[in-house]
């Protein structure tokens, strides 16, 4: 990994873990969360960072890609998951913390959430296999009224690629390929229901996925800033309609239809039981590890 990627994802790192903070000092109870994710998108920008995704404000059985609308009344409730995720240079620290709105129902998945996690970071080192990740997460987790959510999993990272090829399984699992000189982001899931997350709805969450000519005015229009303000990383709609653009609903149907854009369908727990969620972001290197976003 070359110099220049390592500081860049230092950086994101290093701004991710104040918005963290500022994040943890922010969310109460029956706070909208149009008004929280406005709130800390804008902190990742006052500090200097871009946004590597939109916000994810994932509520009780949501596990996933929930961001809210530009008039979204939907309040902050039961158990909450903040998935937030910072840009230097294209280059993107991703981290995930889960919040108890209620008067401790699920402090204790969340404390053995952050177990399992703790237990993964703690076996990472240069050229270890993959499979001591889930292995680690499941030790943990194996025995208590609790599931990991096995169709969810841990990534790799790359410049504007949140998810940049790479799988590590949070359970039990063969994969002897090895990991080193890599930025990695570890986000085991847990449930006291089925373990398994299925494709809700769609949601307000879109990446570029090709390149290709479009004939409406309006759509290439928004296509045209899509690949230039963010690249291949996530958007979201809610965005779109800040900078102004019209018919922004036709232009994203065309898009996505065609091909172009890949619309993130929110994922919703099995047997609809609240699901926790803790992640970091990690850079083994060819001598270390770093753990960049805490």
């Amino acid at each position: 990994m070359e110099k220049h990627e390592i500081e860049c994802y230092q950086k994101a790192g290093r701004i991710a873990k104040e918005v963290k903070g500022y994040a943890l000092s922010l969310v109460k109870p029956e706070m909208k969360l149009l008004d929280i994710a406005e709130k800390i998108e804008g902190k990742i920008a006052e500090f200097g960072g871009d946004l590597a995704f939109p916000l994810n404000l994932s509520l009780n059985e949501i596990a996933a890609h929930y961001t809210p609308c530009f008039d979204d009344e939907t309040i902050a409730e039961g158990l909450l998951k903040i998935d937030l995720g910072v840009a230097i240079d294209g280059y993107i620290a991703d981290c995930a913390f889960s919040v108890d709105l209620t008067d401790g129902e699920f402090k204790e998945m969340i404390e053995l959430n952050k177990k399992a996690l703790d237990n993964a970071l703690a076996v990472l080192k240069p050229g270890m296999e993959i499979r001591e990740i889930g292995n680690s997460i499941q030790d943990v987790v194996e025995g208590s009224e609790f599931s990991v959510i096995k169709n969810l999993s841990g990534h790799s990272l790359g410049k504007n690629r949140i998810h940049a090829g790479l799988t590590l399984s949070n359970y039990r699992n063969d994969n002897k390929n090895k990991i080193k000189d890599i930025a990695i982001a570890i986000e085991p899931f847990l449930t006291r229901g089925e373990g398994k997350v299925y494709e809700g709805k769609e949601s307000e969450i879109f990446m570029l996925e090709a390149d290709r000519n479009v004939r409406d005015s309006d759509a290439r229009n928004i296509l045209k800033f899509i690949k230039e303000k963010y690249s291949t990383r996530p958007f979201c709609k809610r965005w779109l309609v800040k900078e102004g653009f019209k018919r922004i609903d036709f232009s994203l149907k065309i898009l996505t239809q065609q091909g172009i854009l890949h619309n993130f369908p929110v994922l919703i727990e099995k047997s609809k039981r609240p699901v926790s969620q803790e992640e970091e972001s990690i850079l083994v290197l060819d001598d270390r590890v770093e753990i960049i976003t805490r």
